[in-house]
């Protein structure tokens, strides 16, 4: 037993280590790198702040979808029983709104960095907010392969990503459709 107890511990803890470490190396990257955002590419929309906007808006969708589905398979949504296919859907929305991600972390760390000078609150709770999230997608993804881990482990990882994203959304997105406007 207590073999298993430190088992369960050193997969928390190494999961937790490498979400760590991964936030961290985004956060490196993005601070001594020089941005570039006129190189960036707008792929169709008005800019790369549109892009980045209408993309995050599509992921803060996705996310309310894998909150949803994931409160059904926890069973948190009632008595109603959970149908066969809800999680293979849970996980396919979830790959998709992490693939969606992708092109505006990199639009965001390769053309403006970690929370560009001159310091303002909310572009460094972005930065942050954006490193979080990928290092909670990495604890959750050893936390979805391993089954010693507590209980809790998995729900809040996947509540970490949920918030991340929301205050992604919050101080990205949204801050951009109030002062461009919402346009394509």
């Amino acid at each position: 037993m207590a073999e298993q107890v430190a088992s369960r511990r050193g997969v928390l803890f190494g999961a937790l280590l490498l979400g760590a470490g991964v936030a961290v190396a985004l956060g490196v990257y993005g601070r001594v790198h020089s941005p570039d955002f006129a190189a960036l590419p707008s792929w169709g929309f008005s800019g790369p702040g549109a892009f980045k906007s209408w993309t995050a808006s599509v992921v803060l969708v996705l996310a309310l979808v894998q909150l949803v589905t994931a409160l059904w398979l926890y069973g948190k949504l009632g008595a109603r029983r959970v149908p066969v296919w809800l999680g293979t859907f849970h996980r396919v929305s979830g790959s998709l709104a992490f693939l969606l991600s992708l092109p505006v972390a990199w639009m965001c760390l390769y053309g403006l960095g970690f929370s560009p000078d001159p310091f303002r609150a909310r572009t460094f709770i972005h930065s942050v907010a954006g490193c979080a999230f990928y290092g909670a997608f990495a604890a959750k993804v050893v936390f979805v392969h391993t089954k010693r881990l507590p209980g809790w482990a998995l729900p809040v990882a996947g509540g970490l990503l949920f918030t991340a994203i929301v205050v992604l959304w919050w101080t990205g997105a949204r801050w951009w459709f109030g002062v461009e406007g919402v346009k394509f």
